[in-house]
């Protein structure tokens, strides 16, 4: 099997070579580079399997460096702040990306939010993180809510017969929702179906997510159940 190929982009020397020695050390092949232009070099060149990026690095900040990975790719993109700031974890993620590790962090806990993405992202053209098929009856695969289509099969999804670019973090929350219509999902459980979370996360990675879905399959179709959670309309 291919080694796991990540772009780690980190000005910091010392957090740069030592990360890249623990993530060489459990088996990933790493390019770590100091900027972000050399980041979007490396990234079109290499095209690697995930990429880790500091918000805070020169010449094109982390958060700028997403949205210009996103315009090109569907490759999961996990943010690193030095701070938790509410600003810098949501600019990350309405960047596009798909998760977030707060600086400084453990690199075991760093390679564990890696293979945990890397998983759900290998879960997206397969079954649901529930492990069963969708409880909404289906034809062909196809599931129909109002001028919303999912095909579970194809992994496809269509606004009005229109195609619907999504990646693969936000088809798996389509997902998520398309299994049990009508069903309030807590922001919890969703963590721990879609982001595979065996601990407690940050919930506004869920509450950006939901809201980067709306914007593409319609502000009216996932419904907010204030304190409990969300719900797609059937």
């Amino acid at each position: 099997m291919a080694e796991t190929h990540v772009l780690f982009v980190e000005d910091d020397d010392v957090i740069r070579e030592a990360t890249q020695l623990a993530l060489e050390r459990v088996g990933f092949a790493v390019t770590a580079v100091p900027d972000g232009l050399t980041g979007l070099e490396a990234f079109r060149a290499d095209r690697p399997d995930i990429a880790l990026l500091d918000v805070m690095v020169p010449g094109l900040d982390g958060v700028s460096l997403c949205r210009r990975i996103r315009d090109e790719s569907t490759v999961p993109v996990i943010m690193l702040s030095a701070r938790a700031d509410s600003i810098d974890v949501v600019l990350g993620l309405e960047a596009g990306a798909d998760d977030y590790v707060t600086k400084p962090f453990d690199g075991a806990v760093l390679v564990a939010r890696i293979r945990a993405v890397l998983r759900r992202f290998g879960h997206a053209s397969g079954d649901r993180a529930g492990g069963g098929p969708p409880e909404q009856e289906a034809v062909g695969g196809v599931l129909v809510f109002g001028d919303l289509e999912v095909d579970t099969e194809g992994m496809e999804v269509r606004r009005g017969g229109a195609q619907v670019a999504l990646t693969p973090t936000e088809m798996r929350l389509l997902l998520e929702f398309s299994a049990a219509p009508g069903t309030v999902l807590s922001r919890d459980k969703l963590l721990e179906r879609v982001w595979d979370y065996g601990w407690g996360g940050d919930t506004r990675v869920v509450d950006v997510h939901v809201q980067r879905l709306r914007t593409k399959i319609g502000q009216d179709r996932i419904e907010t159940v204030r304190g409990f959670g969300y719900k797609l309309r059937a």
